[in-house]
């Protein structure tokens, strides 16, 4: 169903996929949006270990959630900042990309503990992370991605 790797000398191993999707901050949510276009949108996220799924956090209305209540496939893409090596110009960049289907999380314990997970990647102020949760928790809606498939390479941008 999903396509091999062409490149399999620069393929990444799930687990070093699985640390860029916990360490990075940000990635592309990649839907089908309105009259079939692609619609991707910069996003934080939160891999959970316990499950395996990336939470996203967001409005409980507009084109994305439209768009996901449509058509639940997503895909999801993250990369790291890069690295050069001695003496060359050019980046080493680790990205990953999962493909799955997006479920919609009702429970609102749930919610605001994958919330404080989710913040604890910003910024360790307690006080300010609970203030975000109750003046912002009712309004929020949680989904995830439940992964069907995910890879990752290094790409060399010689």
């Amino acid at each position: 169903m999903f396509r091999e790797m062409l490149r399999k000398k620069q393929q990444l191993p799930q687990e070093e996929c699985i640390e860029i999707l916990k360490k990075q901050l940000r990635g592309v949510l990649s839907v089908i949006g309105d009259d079939e276009y692609p619609y991707g949108m910069p996003m934080n996220h939160f891999y959970c270990e316990e499950d395996g799924k990336i939470y996203f956090h967001g409005s409980k209305m507009g084109h994305k959630i439209d768009a996901m209540k449509r058509h639940n496939k997503a895909s999801f893409c993250v990369y790291d900042e890069g690295f050069k090596r001695e003496g060359e110009w050019a980046l080493n960049i680790k990205s990953v990309i999962v493909f799955g289907k997006i479920e919609f999380i009702e429970d609102r314990e749930t919610t605001y503990r994958i919330a404080e997970m989710l913040s604890h990647k910003f910024t360790s102020d307690q006080d300010y992370i609970q203030h975000e949760i109750q003046h912002s928790g009712p309004g929020t809606l949680l989904f995830a991605l439940v992964p069907e498939h995910m890879s990752g390479k290094i790409v060399n941008e010689s």
